[in-house]
Order: C-alpha cells, then sequence, then structure tokens
C-alpha cells in the first residue's frame, strides 16, 4: 500500500478530530476514534497499488508502518476483547435475537469467506484468511460497542435528529413520492464524490484499455462517422480493441455507451458524463426505493448508494457500468409505478431503457429483461395490466433491435455483432463465447486463473468477486456485505426481497458461464446490476438489527459511523493506492503539455500499446488527422519506415517516459527503433 506511515498519521488526525467533536457522547466518541484510526491502520497493512491486482494482506512494510499498524489493531483488539467479556450477557441475548440456532455460525463463516481472495500458496492464503476475518470481527464488535455505548440522553437527542432528517420510522410499507431536497442532496455528494475523484486519481483520462477506445469511439460518433478510414501505417496505430476489416478501422464494442459519452464530447467534457449519470441515479434509486418502501428506508438507501466506493469509482471512469445501472433503475421505476398506477406512458419509457441496457451490454439487457418481465408478470407483485406489458415489451424491443442495423453496417450482417466478430477474428472463433470448454478464455494468463473454462474457475472466480463486493461495495471496515448476512439469514423473506434475490443470482450465475469475472478493475464490475438488491438487503438488515434493539437508534448509529469512517480512511485510500496513475498510465498531455502545441508533425511514441502509445493515441484527432500531430506507435523499425514514407516532410519527434525529444532527422528517428542492449528494446 502507498501511504504507510502518513496513512496511519491521517487516521490518527481523524481519530483526534472525533474525539473532540463527539465530548458529550463520553465512551462512544472514544469507540468511534478507535474505529477510524483501526480502520486506517489496517489499511496500511494491505497492499493493492495501482496494478491489475487484487487487495492482499502483507507483512513486508516498512519495520515503523509494520509496527506502528499492528500496535493500533493490537489495541483496538485487546479494548474490544475487554469491553465484550464485561457486557457478555447483553451481547448474547441480542446474539440470540438476532441469531437463531444455526444462524450465527453461519454469519460467522460468511464473513470469513468474503474477507480475503483465494490465493497460492494454500497455507499463505489460509492465514490471510484468518487474519482478514479476524479484523472485520474486530471492527464489528467495535462498531457494536459505539452503538451500545450511547448513553439515554444522546440517544434521544440522535433520535429526534434522524427524525428531522430521514423520517419518521414506519412500517416499511410502500411509500411513493417525489424527488426532495435530501435526495438532491445525496445526488449532490456522489457527483462531487465522483468529479473529485476523477479530477484528483484519474486527472480526467481513461486508464483501461477499454475506456481508451470508449473514448475513441465516442470521438467519430460524435464527428458524424460510424468508422474511420484505415490508417495508412495500420501497425503503427494498433489499439486493444479497435478492428481493421474490409476497408473500415472501428471499434466493436456495442454504440450505446459511446453514444452516450459522445454528447460529453460534443460539451468538452467526457469526463463528467459518468458521474452525472451517477447522480442521476441517486435520484432513479430514490423514487425505485421509495415505490417499495418507506420514504426512511429510501433516504437511507441512497446514503448508502451516494457514499459507497464501488459507485464513486464507477462514477469516476469512462466505463460503461454506470449507464447501465442507470438504465436498469429507471426500467425498475417503471414497472413498480405501473403496478400501482396502471400507467402505460411510464412502461414505454422503462421499456426504451431496457433497449439501451441492450445496446450497452447485451447480457446484462438479457438478464434485466428476463427478471423484470417475470416481476411484471406477477412474480414478487401483482401482475402488470396486459396493456402496460405490451408497451413494456414493444419499446424494448423497438430501440434494442437498432443494434441490427448498425451490425449490418460493420460486419454485412445485422445478426453478427462486432464485438463477437472481433474476438473471432483477432483471437480465434467461439473463444469468447459463453460456455465451459478448453477452447474458452483470450490466454490473460494473470486474470484467468485456468487455461479453457470450467464449473471448478467459475466458483472460484466467483469468490474472487465476493471478496471484491465485500471490501468495496461500501468500504465498511467489518465487511460491506455484513448487514446482507444479516438479511439473508432472516426466516422471513418478503415478496420483493425473493424478486430482488433472483435477480441478483441470474447476474451472478449469467457470469459462472463466462470465462472472465471482470478482474480487479473496479471491483465486481460484472456483477455491477446487483448493487441495488444488495443495498436492499443491507436495509434490511439494518431492520432486522434496529428491532433487536430496545433503541433503534443504536443500530443507526452503527451505520453512520461505518459511513464516516469509509469516507474518511477507505475512499480516499483506494484513489491514492490504486487510482492514481493506474495502471501505470500517466496521461501523455498532463505528462508533456507542450503536445497540444505541436502541429504538421510525426511523434514516435515510445514503449508499450498500453499504457505509453494508447495515451498518446488519445490526442489523435482520427475523424480530423490534419488539425494536429499525428502520434504514431515506435513499435518496430519496418514501422518507422512505413512511417517515414507516409507522413514525408512532417517534423519528427519522439515521446518517450512522458519527455518529447526533438525535432529529429529521419536516420535518428530510425535509430530509436533498432535493438539495444543485446536485443531488447
Amino acid at each position: 500500500m502507498g501511504g504507510g506511515q502518513a496513512w496511519l498519521g491521517f487516521g490518527a488526525v481523524a481519530a483526534l478530530v472525533v474525539v473532540a467533536v463527539s465530548r458529550s457522547w463520553r465512551a462512544a466518541g472514544l469507540w468511534i476514534a478507535l474505529a477510524m484510526a483501526a480502520q486506517a491502520a489496517a489499511l496500511a497493512l494491505y497492499v493493492a497499488g495501482p496494478t491489475v491486482s487484487y487487495q492482499h494482506l502483507r507483512l513486508e512494510a516498512e519495520r515503523a508502518t509494520l509496527w506502528s499498524a499492528l500496535a493500533v489493531l493490537l489495541a483496538q483488539a485487546l479494548c474490544v476483547g475487554v469491553a465484550l467479556a464485561r457486557c457478555w450477557d447483553e451481547v448474547r441475548a441480542y446474539v440470540g435475537r438476532v441469531f437463531v440456532g444455526w444462524r450465527a455460525c453461519a454469519f460467522v463463516a460468511l464473513v470469513t469467506l468474503a474477507a480475503a481472495k483465494i490465493s497460492r500458496p494454500a497455507e499463505r492464503s489460509a492465514l490471510e484468511f484468518a487474519a482478514a476475518s479476524a479484523l472485520h470481527l474486530v471492527a464489528l464488535g467495535n462498531l457494536a460497542l459505539v452503538a451500545m455505548s450511547l448513553p439515554k440522553d444522546a440517544l434521544a437527542r440522535l433520535e429526534a435528529w434522524l427524525t428531522r432528517v430521514l423520517g419518521k420510522r414506519a412500517n416499511g410499507e410502500a411509500e411513493p413520492g417525489g424527488l426532495d431536497g435530501f435526495a438532491w442532496g445525496c445526488a449532490g455528494v456522489a457527483l462531487a464524490l465522483a468529479v473529485a475523484s476523477n479530477v484528483l486519481a484519474y486527472e480526467r483520462s481513461p486508464h483501461v484499455p477499454d475506456e481508451v477506445v470508449y473514448l475513441l469511439h465516442a470521438r467519430y460518433l460524435a464527428a458524424g462517422e460510424l468508422w474511420l478510414a484505415p490508417p495508412p501505417v495500420p501497425s503503427a496505430f494498433d489499439l486493444d480493441l479497435m478492428l481493421l476489416d474490409q476497408g473500415k478501422w472501428y471499434c466493436p464494442v456495442p454504440p450505446g455507451w459511446p453514444v452516450v459519452l459522445a454528447l460529453g464530447v460534443l460539451a468538452g467534457v467526457p469526463w463528467l458524463v459518468n458521474p452525472l449519470l451517477g447522480a442521476a441515479s441517486v435520484l432513479v434509486g430514490y423514487l425505485f426505493f421509495r415505490e417499495l418502501s418507506d420514504r426512511r428506508t429510501a433516504r437511507i438507501g441512497i446514503v448508502l448508494l451516494a457514499t459507497s466506493p464501488w459507485f464513486t469509482f464507477l462514477n469516476m471512469s469512462f466505463m460503461t457500468h454506470s449507464l447501465t445501472l442507470l438504465c436498469a433503475l429507471l426500467a425498475a421505476l417503471a414497472v413498480a409505478r405501473a403496478r400501482r398506477t396502471h400507467g402505460v406512458a411510464g412502461c414505454i419509457a422503462g421499456g426504451a431503457a431496457l433497449g439501451v441496457i441492450a445496446l450497452i451490454r447485451p447480457l446484462d439487457g438479457l438478464i434485466v429483461a428476463g427478471a423484470l418481465g417475470l416481476w411484471a408478470l406477477g412474480f414478487g407483485a401483482a401482475r402488470l395490466r396486459v396493456a402496460s406489458i405490451v408497451a413494456l415489451v414493444a419499446s424494448a424491443a423497438a430501440v434494442g433491435g437498432l443494434t441490427l442495423p448498425y451490425n449490418a453496417a460493420l460486419t454485412g450482417r445485422a445478426g453478427n455483432f462486432p464485438i463477437q466478430h472481433y474476438v473471432d477474428v483477432v483471437y480465434g472463433p467461439g473463444k469468447n463465447n459463453l460456455g465451459f470448454g478448453p477452447e474458452k478464455g483470450l490466454g490473460w494468463g494473470g486474470l484467468d486463473p485456468w487455461a479453457g473454462h470450467s464449473p471448478q474457475e467459475a466458483l472460484v472466480t466467483s469468490q474472487f468477486n465476493l471478496f471484491a463486493l465485500d471490501a468495496d461495495m461500501l468500504g465498511w471496515a467489518c465487511g460491506s456485505l455484513v448487514l446482507v448476512w444479516l438479511a439473508l439469514l432472516g426466516a422471513r423473506w418478503s415478496r420483493t426481497d425473493r424478486a430482488l434475490a433472483l435477480f441478483a443470482f441470474a447476474v451472478i450465475a449469467s457470469s459462472w458461464l463466462y470465462w472472465f469475472n471482470g478482474g480487479p478493475d473496479f471491483g465486481a464490475r460484472y456483477w455491477y446490476l446487483v448493487f441495488v438488491p444488495l443495498v436492499w438487503f443491507t436495509l434490511a438488515g439494518l431492520r432486522r438489527a434496529s428491532a433487536a434493539c430496545a433503541a433503534p437508534a443504536r443500530a443507526d448509529a452503527f451505520v453512520g459511523v461505518a459511513v464516516l469512517a469509509s469516507l474518511a480512511t477507505w475512499t480516499p485510500w483506494r484513489a491514492v493506492d490504486k487510482y492514481h496513475e493506474y495502471r501505470g498510465v500517466q496521461p501523455a498531455e498532463v505528462a508533456a503539455p507542450e503536445l497540444r502545441e505541436l502541429r504538421d508533425a510525426l511523434v514516435l511514441v515510445a514503449g508499450r500499446r498500453h499504457p505509453e502509445f494508447a495515451q498518446a493515441a488519445l490526442l489523435n484527432r482520427f475523424e480530423d488527422p490534419a488539425s494536429t500531430a499525428t502520434f504514431a506507435w515506435l513499435r518496430d523499425a519496418a514501422t518507422v519506415e512505413a512511417l517515414l514514407a507516409a507522413y514525408p516532410g512532417r517534423t519528427l519527434y519522439c515521446l518517450r517516459d512522458g519527455e518529447l525529444i526533438g525535432p529529429l532527422e529521419p536516420d535518428a528517428a530510425r535509430a530509436l527503433a533498432q535493438p539495444v542492449d543485446g536485443g531488447q528494446r
């Protein structure tokens, strides 16, 4: 982890601030301070870094950092253990009210299962699971002690304040309504967190190879083109997820997200599109939760949405998932409202949102359509009117069907999807298809545990995603899924619980059929559609925890402190530790601002295809190549010779390690491509 002692110092400052502002809470303030300091200490022992890897506990930190962090965590464990022992009868009685029989052991097992990632060697992995689950359980005890130590007068004031802010406690019955100041405020928080992360950590530039081509795709769509003219030297402009086929050079990903991103390109702020979509998801999520539950529950739900690190960092990115989630929420809201109002117009809009999902992530579109279809037909709630169902299906088909002429324009056949055509051409037929078999996979050894795809691998990679969910979803020291486990182990599920659980299972089960689980980029991103169901079950777990308390505000205090600690420690840690210069990316125009001023120049970019050339390629205006300098990949000697012939008379430069070198003579440019150091460039 980057940060070390500095991160521990940050945690100590946060803890001191908490003590200073919570003196009226006496012991509770100290427990809050200890929780924040211990979470910062735990993060000092985790390493993920700006590489394509999952976070792991490590004991190879600098000695001062290691011993400082262990001292804080040991102090926390001792204090929590002694305090819980002193009130053991009260703790045991509460656990008995929440869990019946075997469920307490199942809860501990689930916390342990999600606390770490399966890795090799097995002995080290087992040790990491034991240590990580112990950290989670101690943190859980610490947060429980915050709630337990609140005096009655503080509880009364807290309850009164929560009632003013969130509304009165209700029985969970639906309380439909419109947007209000609270919802707009949470949307503003989500927008601010995503914008700050994008500007400060991501530097307003794509970092993942997929993001690079999404932006390039959006640029030529914004210019009114479905594809680009082939570059004069294809090998010098080779990018992942760009295909040169039948005289067309294009990005083969589905067009839904690049079309929306193109609006940001036209406005000059493509980096702002996903933060705005995330803020819109908070607003739609609020309306959706109110169709299912009371206003207070809906407000707590959007607090969890807006402050989620997983939500923040995907909204910071240039990935497809923020738009997919917003469309899924719009479609679900349309069905929920149509059930109450018997209207048809909303189902037309909801179906259009379903169609857009099919234009972004076709498999996700199929899953959402199937789940909402069952919901509309009566699973988990009353059936919609026939007219509403017809409107939903017809509008979804009309919008989703737009992919057929798009496919035909690019590949020559409406049923031949460009992305599948790309994989078949570049990697081989069938390698990216759903299902099991030894031929599945694209040879990404660092991200794909075994060659091919099997049920065993599907279970292992599902554990990877479960761990990522537990870490990233809420950023709680006790594990993000702790209240989800509490809800799932409950004796009774409502009809809505069953419907949302079935949808979440469908998302997860569909991923078992695909050889790749999404990797560590932005958490369990292939499972992103389970986010809202998991927030719903977090709310259900909170209700169970509150019902077992004599003073329900204690459970609210538990959640509030967990959220504040996450905002103070986990979110900035992840932004600094992982997403700043993620994958080794340093935006070319940030590293060398003078690149923007070049005209009539040919810049040879030294380094790898990604990130060095991919970042420089963003400076190319392929849709208007005469307007700026041309940035080409310094791939090999043959490529340089072809470039010199294709761009005669251009002023030559080289971009190496963020430094612009030149002007160069042609012979000097040729020399840059020659093997050095025994043949290693």
